[in-house]
C-alpha cells in the first residue's frame, strides 16, 4: 500500500517497529534503518542493483531480518518542486513493490539528502574512497530521519 502523506502511512503503522529509508539510485539502493521506537535512523548497507526482481528479494530479505514494518523511499524532485524522470522511476519501483509486500510504503522528499551526507562525511575526514562506498546508504539515513522527525512531530501534535 502506497500512502502518500506521512500521516496517512503513519497512521497504517503498528505503534513500534523498524523502518527501512532508500535511496534509489540507477546503480546502487542505499539502505538506513531505524529503531523500534522510530527516533533514529543509522544507515545500513549499500545494494549494487541488478534487476527488480533481484533487488527486490535482497531488500525483503534485509527487511524480513530486521522486522521492518515500513519503507520510505526517497523522491527525487528538482529543485523547484517539480517531479522528473527520477521521481517517474521511483514511484515506478514503489508499485512495483508494492505488488510483493503488504507494508505500507511512503515517500520523503530527498532533495540534498546527498548533499548533506557528502557534508557529514567531509566533516567526519572520511577518505574519498570511503565516502563513495557509503554516500548512498548515509543519504537513506538523511531521507529516513526526516521522515522519523515528521512523525514524532505528528505524534506530538496528536
Amino acid at each position: 500500500m502506497i500512502l502518500d502523506t506521512p500521516q496517512a502511512f503513519r497512521d497504517v503503522l503498528p505503534d513500534t517497529g523498524a523502518i527501512m529509508g532508500l535511496d534509489l539510485g540507477t546503480a546502487t539502493i542505499g539502505l538506513a534503518i531505524s529503531d523500534v521506537m522510530r527516533s533514529v535512523a543509522t544507515p545500513l548497507e549499500t545494494i549494487r542493483r541488478k534487476k527488480f526482481g533481484v533487488d527486490a528479494s535482497k531488500l525483503l530479505e534485509i527487511s524480513g531480518s530486521r522486522l521492518v514494518t515500513g519503507f520510505v523511499l526517497g523522491l527525487p524532485m528538482n529543485m523547484d518542486g517539480s517531479e522528473g524522470p527520477r521521481c517517474q522511476a521511483t514511484r515506478a519501483f514503489a508499485r512495483n513493490l508494492e505488488r510483493l509486500t503488504p507494508l505500507p510504503i511512503t515517500f520523503w522528499d530527498e532533495r540534498l539528502s546527498t548533499v548533506a551526507a557528502e557534508r557529514a562525511l567531509l566533516a567526519a575526514d572520511t577518505s574519498r574512497k570511503r565516502r563513495a562506498e557509503v554516500i548512498d546508504h548515509v543519504a537513506a539515513g538523511y531521507i529516513l530521519q526526516g521522515l522519523l522527525d515528521r512523525l514524532l512531530h505528528l505524534r506530538n501534535d496528536a
